[in-house]
């Protein structure tokens, strides 16, 4: 005990910087360490996560849902009307971004988007009388994920919208997305203008018609290497979409110019993709969802399988608690803003496009697309650091999507709720923007996080769930 005190001590303090303080100012050295005890030191949630960790049937089950994600194969297969496609899609359905909300209870831009795919629908012909019909309660709203569809922003796809079919060619299921319309004024960000329903119905008219005569042409087409080349080349297959939009365009364009449709149509569709540098982003959430959704529904696991924004809330869903979301308010991004706006002006964080981070890619790798700081913020240093976060929370890495900068190891993935909760290291997402007033369109992209909460939920459900608790 006496050399304790006249030896050079070294001293690693966890807990109260003021332990450490004090023996620095007296001449010691010490060093602290930035703990925080699990679970936001709630008790409950940590005797549910004590249960969970190091349990048997739960790393079982997790490796189970990691392998049928890494297996995952998702192939481009068809183009055809969400009414004819999507299952569940009834006469009067509307499809929605995020967890269940009503109409009473949604935002600025999905409110302007409803309304705009009420009139593009013919359902009504006026804002005022679509207004009516949306809080009559004669349109059912549900979410995207109920009907194995995601879209992005307010994330709406209507009977008559045209869906890319994306099946998981290695499981069997089928996955949906509609077609991204581009930037500006545009229904995702809540726009309903005439000339906003005029471009969808170009889109379902002849967009959709020259890529599904395409596809009949070229046959299916595979994602999963495309999204791993792209990643090479310096997307990360959210809100960069660059590379992979231009390899779309060069799978594609032979085919496109074979097929027997009018010349016009044929030269508008190639220049509308040429000049929409985020057209492959619906077609990434599809092949990402396809993942996602054969890892889902397996008892015991701990592995996240959605995460998704309303507008209003943050909700996940988790493979072994089958289709419960665990939500909460959904947050505003931080980020870059375009001239005159704001984060006073920001709409809370909304779109199915963290899809993307659930599988694996967007803000799990950033590594790959250090160019994306100039629309998001950040630094192309902060980006590499956001990858190597990652890697704590997740069950594993996906080898298909390597990453040049990190010596092309495969980006971190299968997020596991546990490790959220244990580490207290809340997934990160990029983000687009929207203005909380309707039609008013995309002000910027940021930077956002899963809000702790949810993860706390559905561990304590599934330790509820397994028995554990």
């Amino acid at each position: 005990m006496t050399n304790l005190f006249t030896s050079d001590l070294k001293v690693i303090n966890v807990g109260l910087d003021a332990f450490a303080d004090s023996i620095i100012q007296n001449g010691g050295n010490a060093i602290n360490v930035a703990w925080r005890p699990p679970a936001q030191g709630d008790t409950k949630t940590g005797r549910a996560l004590a249960s969970l960790i190091n349990n048997e049937e739960v790393d079982a089950a997790n490796r189970i849902a990691l392998s049928r994600y890494l297996a995952a194969n998702p192939v481009l297969k068809d183009v055809d009307k969400a009414a004819n496609s999507v299952p569940g899609m009834g006469e009067k359905t509307l499809l929605h971004a995020g967890p269940p909300i009503s109409w009473e209870e949604m935002g600025g831009p999905m409110k302007g988007a409803i309304i705009g795919a009420v009139i593009y629908e013919g359902w009504t012909e006026t804002e005022k009388a679509a207004f009516e019909l949306a809080s009559s309660g004669d349109i059912t709203f549900a979410p995207c994920h109920h009907h194995s569809a995601v879209g992005p922003m307010s994330g709406i796809i209507s009977p008559s919208m045209p869906v890319w079919i994306v099946e998981n060619t290695e499981h069997g299921n089928k996955s949906y997305s509609n077609f991204n319309e581009g930037l500006g004024k545009v229904l995702r960000y809540g726009a309903n203008s005439p000339e906003v329903i005029l471009r969808l119905k170009w889109i379902e008219k002849t967009l959709a018609t020259v890529c599904r005569s395409s596809l009949e042409n070229r046959g299916e087409l595979e994602l999963k290497p495309l999204i791993g080349q792209a990643l090479h080349m310096g997307d990360e297959c959210h809100n960069r979409n660059v590379a992979s939009t231009a390899l779309l365009i060069k799978k594609l364009f032979s085919s496109i110019i074979k097929t027997k449709l009018p010349p016009d149509d044929i030269a508008s569709t190639v220049e509308f993709m040429s000049g929409n540098d985020l057209f492959f982003l619906n077609l990434s959430m599809a092949a990402c969802k396809s993942m996602m959704d054969t890892a889902h529904g397996i008892d015991n696991s701990s592995m996240v399988t959605a995460m998704a924004r309303n507008g209003v809330t943050f909700g996940i869903r988790m493979s072994g608690t089958g289709n419960e979301w665990f939500w909460t308010q959904s947050r505003v991004a931080d980020g870059l803003f375009f001239p005159g706006f704001s984060q006073n002006d920001a709409a809370p964080d909304l779109g199915d496009s963290a899809i993307t981070e659930t599988a694996g890619i967007g803000g799990f790798a950033m590594a790959s697309a250090p160019a994306i700081v100039q629309f998001v913020g950040g630094t192309p240093t902060e980006a590499l650091r956001y990858t190597q976060e990652m890697a704590h929370i997740t069950l594993g890495r996906n080898n298909a999507f390597s990453i040049p900068a990190l010596d092309f190891i495969g980006s971190p993935a299968g997020i596991d709720a546990r490790k959220v909760v244990d580490t207290g290291i809340e997934p990160i997402i990029n983000t687009g923007i929207a203005h909380k007033e309707a039609g008013v369109g995309q002000i910027g992209a940021g930077i956002t996080r899963a809000p702790m909460t949810v993860f706390n939920d559905a561990i304590v459900a599934l330790a509820d769930k397994i028995g554990t608790n």
